[in-house]
């Protein structure tokens, strides 16, 4: 793909009016508006792994799954930076990472299929909606940093791939 091509592909489109405003979201600086055509993901998760620590530094990331075509950008695709943590480089290298370049915040994770939004980034227009991204259970929890006995599941690495661990 050109360095380019990604703005034609979902989810950097802007939505038509075939696409259904559910809900929207922004950056800390508002330069970066999307909407998301879906009001729940495919998956609510917190994850506990060292890189996801380290990039939001914050002690987890709540991420809610959804597929790129259930996302359009409004505005701001011409602010976005990206980074691979792979190669630790700053191109749209899939997975990346898709930040505001003017303010810093975390938009999402961009994968092939999927985009792992961030829910505290979304404008909640009541508590039914934000319910829907209620989280499901937590990844890699035995890197964690804080205890968050929830009742949740508690997977060692990926859910269904890994082993459960005892909530402490």
């Amino acid at each position: 793909m050109s360095d380019q091509a990604w703005k034609t592909k979902p989810p950097y489109q802007k939505p038509d009016q075939s696409f259904n405003k559910v809900l929207q979201g922004a950056c800390h600086c508002g330069q970066v508006k999307y909407w998301l055509s879906k009001d729940s993901p495919l998956a609510s998760k917190y994850c506990h792994c060292n890189d996801c620590k380290v990039i939001h530094g914050a002690p987890f990331q709540w991420a809610a799954i959804f597929h790129k075509s259930n996302m359009a950008f409004e505005n701001g695709i011409e602010n976005l930076r990206f980074y691979n943590s792979g190669s630790k480089s700053l191109e749209h290298e899939l997975p990346c990472k898709v930040s505001c370049s003017q303010c810093g915040t975390l938009i999402m994770d961009e994968g092939r299929n999927m985009a792992l939004l961030f829910p505290t980034l979304l404008l909640f227009q009541n508590e039914t909606q934000k319910k829907k991204f209620e989280v499901q259970c937590h990844i890699f929890y035995p890197q964690r940093v804080v205890d968050l006995p929830d009742g949740k599941p508690k997977w060692t690495g990926l859910d269904g791939k890994s082993e459960l661990v005892d909530e402490i």
